[in-house]
């Protein structure tokens, strides 16, 4: 038997949220899984139609969800004519995002010129943001797709062992990520733990500390 009602509620960083049914009751879960392929992206107030199943924890869930409607685009979404809007832009640039790279390169620099450093840690920080541009850039169309999305811990963990440049490239290029200060938190501590590591691996605070 299907039921109708309307996504009331939607994590898009988790990929589950939870459907408000039309005939009135208690709100049912809804996996992305539960979405056909190729559905786009959920939003909220979407119209719905899903047969209800039983999760492992004895829940209501739904299943086989039909999108009936696309939600309309708010007022502000559209131009005076009511024309698509144009393709975002980049994120604007911060004075710390635009400072962050820069700073860091000449901190290598300085200590590669005062203590040296292993050619190695250049080729880690290469990659890893290589990776992390990659894992972004997957992200963003996992997002726009409605398909399965990067763990953040992942995309956090990359940019911990080296790879925060890339990270935030990704980010203002591709304006993802960005508006989220949770997020964005974790981002900056990770990138600030990096940074602490590099010095003090590569100048005599590491032998100072080990005294």
């Amino acid at each position: 038997m299907r039921f109708e009602g309307t996504l009331s509620r939607w994590d898009d960083e988790r990929g589950f949220g939870f459907i408000t049914p039309a005939q009135g009751g208690q709100e049912v879960f809804v996996h992305i899984k539960a979405f056909p392929r190729g559905s786009g992206r959920p939003a909220l107030q979407q119209r719905l139609t899903f047969e209800l199943d039983n999760g492992p924890d004895g829940r209501k869930r739904a299943r086989a969800v039909q999108v009936l409607r696309a939600p309309i685009a708010p007022r502000s979404a559209r131009s005076p004519r009511g024309t698509p809007r144009r393709a975002e832009t980049a994120a604007p640039w911060s004075a710390a995002r635009i400072l962050a790279i820069p700073a860091f390169m000449a901190l290598y620099a300085f200590v590669a010129l005062r203590w040296s450093v292993d050619f190695r840690w250049a080729i880690v920080y290469v990659v890893a943001s290589l990776l992390a541009l990659a894992f972004y850039t997957w992200d963003k169309s996992s997002a726009e797709r409605g398909a399965w999305r990067t763990a953040e811990k992942t995309l956090q963990l990359l940019a911990l062992v080296g790879g925060w440049p890339g990270a935030l490239l990704a980010q203002q290029w591709l304006r993802h990520k960005t508006r989220k200060p949770a997020f964005l938190r974790v981002f900056w501590l990770c990138v600030a733990l990096n940074v602490a590591a590099f010095v003090l691996l590569n100048t005599p605070l590491r032998q100072a500390l080990l005294r």
